[in-house]
């Protein structure tokens, strides 16, 4: 019986994707089931076969093999048994991507405790809030960030030098991973501000089994792909999609460490043959942004984001540059990826800017505030059929005659201006395309006579004015509609991002909301 590995087209998909087929392309089963023997044991075969390639900013490639990692995780393993670590602890590393990295992401999992990975950039704040939840019985970090490690209360500090790693030799390069499929495996924090800790999401190991709808059809990855993620492991993104799918496939997989700068990704494209990439829609934007595409060879198959929309002029040079379309890929870390565009399907038509369709076996619908379907072309909530009932998104969309969904923004980037419904993302994706434009916020404030008007914050190519606020406001109403424009314009060097690269309009609302309210 053929694996769903070796099925490529939409088609196929939809006839032969089941729960018991994704099974198949494992060697756990219902009952026993350890993400780090999927992931790393099982593909370590004394060959020296590359699992993880790294561009680190300052332009040094490193790759790790599948042996390596094995090896490394195994005595981080035995270490954490000697230590007394118990199943069911947490076990929290804040480590760029690395070999120290892999090593307690694996390790701590074969033991049967809980790897909770944590961003390098945390704060104080935000790393003792995590801290504080999760409660870890030892936190893995480097030199840099010991200090800051050290004044939080509770975890056992240890830094993964050298002479740690040295310290680990000792120990066997083997381990027997056991734990039943519904054991928690990683507990993995969303994105959120420093005051408003975001719930962590707890996976089980499990979670490796249906995350494969989403790498089938979504990354469109299977064996022989030579893959890349920019995206920090720290996050949903970059580890789900761009480290333990491809990896528990037996594809290398790449990603990036350090402070990211878009033609050092470029490069690192270029050197690796990246054949299938998944990003941030700013990622992809930073990279037309840098004006050096045309300096490096790609030999891309598929590609594929998520996030947020890529706006037009973007999509517009993926296709110049990369020549194959970006196809979009929807869902929450809560919910998991609901919609995509089936990469490298020959019978599915990638159209620009949608969110694709369902994967197989979900069922999605756009709906009126009475819970009826709304009609194509009209938009709606965004809502998800799940656990035998409709739950919402909280995301605005709309389908087309076809049966494709496309992303009309969340409901709370809804502007009511004068009785008019705005979107902000048809607004920023206006605004995107002009020449002076190089990224942009919009959201609604509030105004006595209209309710809300729209404010742009805005990055430009060069210097703020009068007349570049006269300008862009012109080009917004000629390419959409006499009120759908920027009344307020303000230039910005940087916009607020969460750890994915996307755009934090709540932080802007409530900087406004704030502003107003000293004024006031």
């Amino acid at each position: 019986m053929p694996r769903l590995t070796q099925f490529t087209r939409y088609a196929d998909a939809q006839a032969h994707a089941s729960g018991a087929a994704l099974w198949d392309l494992f060697d756990g089963d219902r009952e026993h089931l350890n993400i780090a023997h999927e992931c790393i044991n099982r593909h370590a075969d004394g060959s020296g076969r590359p699992a993880v390639r790294i561009a680190h900013a300052d332009g040094r490639d490193e790759i790790l093999s599948f042996d390596e990692i094995a090896a490394g995780a195994a005595r981080f393993a035995h270490w954490l048994i000697a230590e007394g670590i118990q199943p069911g602890e947490r076990i929290a590393f804040m480590l760029e991507p690395s070999l120290p990295f892999y090593v307690c992401l694996f390790g701590a999992m074969q033991t049967g405790a809980i790897s909770v990975p944590l961003f390098t950039l945390f704060g104080p704040d935000a790393l003792r809030l995590r801290v504080d939840d999760c409660r870890p019985s030892i936190l893995v970090t480097n030199a840099d960030k010991a200090e800051l490690a050290r004044s939080l209360d509770g975890p056992r500090v240890v830094v993964a030098d050298d002479a740690f790693l040295a310290s680990l030799a000792g120990f066997p390069d083997r381990i027997t991973a056991r734990s039943r499929a519904n054991d928690i495996a990683v507990f993995q924090y969303t994105s959120g501000t420093t005051r408003e800790l975001p719930e962590a999401v707890r996976h089980t190991h499990r979670a490796i089994v249906t995350l494969m709808f989403a790498a089938l059809y979504g990354t469109g990855i299977r064996p022989g792909d030579e893959f890349f993620c920019p995206s920090s492991p720290a996050w949903g993104h970059g580890l789900w999609h761009g480290t333990l799918a491809p990896l528990a496939l037996g594809v290398t997989t790449g990603t990036f460490a350090g402070r990211f700068d878009p033609v050092r990704l470029l490069q690192a494209l270029d050197s690796f043959g990246i054949t299938n990439m998944s990003a941030a829609a700013t990622h992809y934007r930073m990279m037309k942004n840098s004006g050096r595409g045309g300096d490096f060879t790609f030999r891309f198959d598929k590609l594929s984001y998520t996030g947020e929309p890529i706006d037009p002029s973007t999509l517009e040079w993926i296709d110049a540059h990369f020549k194959v379309p970006a196809c979009s890929m929807y869902g929450t870390t809560e919910i998991g990826v609901v919609l995509v565009n089936y990469p490298g399907a020959d019978d599915f038509t990638v159209k620009p800017g949608s969110l694709g369709k369902a994967i197989p076996g979900q069922r999605l619908q756009v709906q009126r505030p009475d819970g009826t379907a709304c009609a194509p072309g009209e938009v709606g909530e965004l809502m998800l059929w799940r656990g035998g009932a409709w739950m919402t998104t909280k995301d605005r969309a709309r389908i087309d005659e076809d049966g494709y969904f496309y992303h009309c923004g969340r409901a709370d980037d809804v502007i009511i201006s004068a009785g008019w419904t705005l979107s902000a993302v048809e607004i920023e994706n206006t605004m995107l395309k002009h020449p002076a434009v190089l990224e942009c916020a919009v959201i609604g404030v509030p105004d006595e006579q209209r309710g809300q008007v729209v404010k742009a914050f805005v990055i430009a190519r060069e210097p703020g004015s009068d007349a570049l606020v006269r300008a862009l406001q012109d080009f917004t109403r000629e390419k959409l509609a006499q009120h759908e424009f920027p009344r307020i314009v303000e230039f910005v060097d940087e916009l607020p991002k969460n750890p994915a690269g996307k755009v934090n309009r709540k932080i802007l609302r409530d900087r406004e909301a704030a502003a107003a309210a000293a004024a006031a």
